[in-house]
């Protein structure tokens, strides 16, 4: 069980090519079955139940594997400052058993037919998946439905999990990039679920109840709030059967959708800026530095992944050509984008000796300066294009990568681009497109993490 940070974002439909737009759960027809997009010889199909709980599938002909992945539409950003850490607390509680299984039982269930298993948490949702053998998709099914909807959370389970997650939080508070990146949401976000580590403090997992955990169980873990997607070897009709029987225990089907609250706001949130610095003993100093980006509707994202390829998206980049290549200042230096509903950030994340800091500094923000003053070349746009168009095709090549397409484009992006379609936005960008957005985006104050020996 992990927990990250993901987004991404959609843009208008390209000329003569389609997409489809997800309608909110609460706002979609109940009880209807609808056609997405055919492609790759394989077709996507979208049931919403009344309950408003979402089933959406993709056939991939010739494999012979299927994922499912329930997607849930909470995450650390839902959370009140007394439940920092709940939604990643529950992650970990699914799995402890049921009135049906114990956690032994979940366990075996997948490992008797070598299937995968896991779960993570980030910022805007919470995700379950399995990744089985076409045949065992049944058994996948039955076992998500059954902890998603009927876990016990017992107060010893409770006590037992608490523990582990102290020690997961203190995993990452040795870890140096771990840290450096809370403090820098934390620069930018401030005192705001935003701003606050996934897995919560030490001192709200120890002070967090039962009881607290059982209601933000009932209030979030409800059908409207929730995507059932698979992708593999699959039928539609057969999923959709499964799936209305796996999570109809306990009643969980029962009813008419909820209105489900919307995140998004006019205007994208800013952020704060400045300096944090916190004093650890590593043997290294980890700086990230970076400034307000893209919300994941803004319709510049293509751009965007282009300049992040170009200033930190591999070894042919201008940061690791200058930072490491050329002048040995650091071993691990990368750009960075993320993006949610209403916010986003874009930044620079490095590690150096502690002696080599001011260099590393001037050198990003020297290169930070200049691709916002000139953009990027021919050559540098088209191996970022390649860049991205390959990373996508390759991504795509398993089951678990096209589930996990569908769950998040279903439940928090805007739309569903066929792939296609998103390649030909990618060709579609311009050096002035980049060159404009680096302007914009690195003319913007700068937000400074550094974490280390001081």
């Amino acid at each position: 069980m992990t927990h990250q940070a993901s987004a991404t974002t959609g843009r208008q439909p390209a000329a003569g090519r389609s997409s489809v737009s997800p309608l909110p759960a609460a706002g979609r027809p109940s009880g209807t079955t609808r056609t997405l997009l055919r492609e790759d010889g394989g077709v996507v199909r979208r049931t919403t139940l009344p309950s408003g709980l979402r089933i959406i599938t993709e056939q991939v002909p010739g494999q012979r594997s299927a994922t499912i992945g329930v997607w849930v539409g909470v995450g650390s950003r839902d959370e009140g400052a007394t439940v920092h850490g709940c939604s990643h607390f529950l992650e970990h509680l699914l799995f402890k058993g049921t009135p049906e299984r114990s956690a032994l039982d979940i366990s075996i269930a997948l490992d008797a037919v070598g299937g995968e298993f896991n779960a993570f948490t980030a910022k805007e949702y919470t995700c379950f998946h399995a990744r089985v053998l076409d045949q065992d998709l049944p058994l996948a099914v039955d076992v998500l439905g059954d902890m998603v909807t009927s876990s016990l959370i017992t107060e010893d389970d409770v006590d037992a999990e608490r523990d582990v997650i102290l020690d997961e939080i203190a995993m990452h508070d040795d870890d140096p990039d771990d840290v450096a990146h809370n403090l820098f949401a934390s620069l930018a976000w401030g005192d705001s679920p935003l701003g606050r580590p996934i897995a919560g403090t030490a001192e709200t997992i120890e002070a967090m109840t039962r009881d607290q955990i059982r209601r933000f169980y009932a209030r979030h873990y409800r059908p409207e709030r929730m995507v059932v997607s698979v992708a593999g070897s699959v039928d539609h009709a057969k999923v959709v059967r499964l799936v209305r029987t796996a999570f109809s225990r306990r009643d969980f089907l029962a009813g008419t959708a909820r209105p489900v609250p919307a995140r998004q706001t006019d205007k994208p949130r800013k952020v704060g800026t400045g300096i944090a610095e916190a004093s650890r003993q590593f043997e290294q100093v980890n700086v990230v530095l970076g400034v307000q980006g893209l919300t994941r509707s803004d319709d510049r994202r293509f751009a965007l992944g282009v300049l992040n390829a170009a200033l930190g998206g591999g070894t042919s980049s201008r940061l690791f050509q200058e930072v490491r290549e050329k002048r040995g200042l650091a071993y691990s230096v990368f750009s960075f984008a993320s993006q949610h509903v209403d916010a986003g950030l874009v930044g620079v994340s490095v590690g150096c000796l502690p002696n080599k800091l001011e260099q590393v500094l001037d050198v990003v923000r020297a290169e930070l300066a200049k691709i916002a003053q000139d953009g990027i070349d021919a050559e540098e746009l088209t191996r970022g294009k390649g860049q991205l168009k390959g990373g996508l095709v390759l991504g795509l090549e398993d089951s678990a990568s096209r589930m996990t397409r569908l769950g998040k484009s279903e439940l928090v992006d805007d739309e569903l681009l066929a792939i296609d379609e998103v390649l030909a936005r990618i060709d579609g960008v311009t050096l002035d497109d980049v060159r404009i957005l680096a302007a914009e985006l690195f003319s913007q104050p700068e937000i400074l993490a550094i974490v280390g020996p001081r």
